[in-house]
């Protein structure tokens, strides 16, 4: 690109307005102000100000990329300085010009082709690797003692998580971030949830469940589902809801259960407690009737 701007512009001047008429701003232009004072060179003025632009938290990427376009679609030559003044030759601009198209090609082919990487990627990560029956069968496994304790709730995740896969629902798989361990993320009618999952042999208590309100309230519109396999206590219900804004639902072992015998779909499951969140405010609820659940 460097070598396309200096066969086709002369004048310092106009490779200062040409930088100038592609988004620089006038931050970025003072690096190459001064030019003739300064002494500066037409191809020190073009490295001054490629390395002003990569300097930047942008990497210059949008005026690189209006410069880009400008370059390949060139179609004016100055005939004082092609033709009178013989500064400038038209094959060499031609040939930089052409060089410059088939890089642009061979990126954009090599863009296509990551992007169709990660998309293929991203669809095998999204296929579910169990059947419903299976998944019903590990959970009652679950329940019979067949894991160690503290790996119950590992698998608890997993079987959530492709609950979600079988619903066509985009999943993300536990991460951390800035500290804080996510079990997971279930995408729902375009929100992204935060998932926490408890395996514990009492009711869920407090601090679990708070813990999962602060870290859905640290992030952008934040929602969550905290699923807990033997229920909540009332005062985890009662604290959520008293004067703030609903962001957590719970889910308990009925909720996965009904789902894992086929009563209602995952998805189904989500939308009913969802709904029943922004419309009546209650965030525990039995997915088929719709009534609230009772708290130990």
């Amino acid at each position: 690109m460097k070598d396309c701007i200096l066969s086709l512009l002369w004048r310092r001047q106009d490779i200062l307005n040409f930088f100038a008429d592609h988004s620089c701003t006038q931050i970025d232009l003072k690096a190459i102000a001064g030019f003739k004072e300064r002494e500066m060179s037409r191809s020190t003025m073009v490295d001054t100000m490629f390395g002003q632009l990569t300097s930047r938290a942008d990497e210059g990427l949008g005026p690189f990329r209006s410069m880009l376009q400008a370059l390949i679609t060139w179609s004016h030559f100055d005939s004082y300085w092609f033709d009178k003044k013989k500064k400038l030759d038209r094959a060499r601009a031609d040939n930089n010009i052409a060089h410059l198209r088939q890089l642009q090609e061979i990126r954009d082919a090599k863009i296509k082709e990551q992007r169709q990487k990660r998309e293929r990627a991203q669809e095998a990560r999204q296929n579910p690797n169990s059947t419903l029956a299976q998944l019903k069968a590990k959970f009652l496994d679950l329940h019979s003692g067949k894991s160690k304790p503290q790996r119950r709730g590992y698998e608890l995740q997993d079987i959530l998580l492709e609950l979600g896969r079988l619903a066509r629902l985009e999943v993300t798989e536990p991460f951390t971030v800035k500290g804080e361990q996510i079990d997971g993320t279930i995408k729902y009618d375009g929100e992204h949830y935060l998932v926490e999952a408890k395996w514990q042999d009492k009711a869920a208590s407090n601090e679990p469940v708070y813990q999962l309100a602060a870290k859905v309230e640290g992030k952008l519109y934040g929602r969550g589902f905290f699923i807990s396999v033997n229920g909540f206590s009332e005062n985890v219900v009662v604290t959520l809801v008293k004067g703030k804004a609903l962001k957590t639902i719970l889910v308990d072992g009925e909720d996965i259960v009904l789902v894992l015998e086929g009563h209602l779909g995952f998805d189904e499951m989500i939308d009913r407690k969802v709904k029943a969140a922004q419309t009546k405010g209650l965030i525990y609820i039995h997915p088929i009737t719709g009534a609230a659940k009772a708290t130990s």
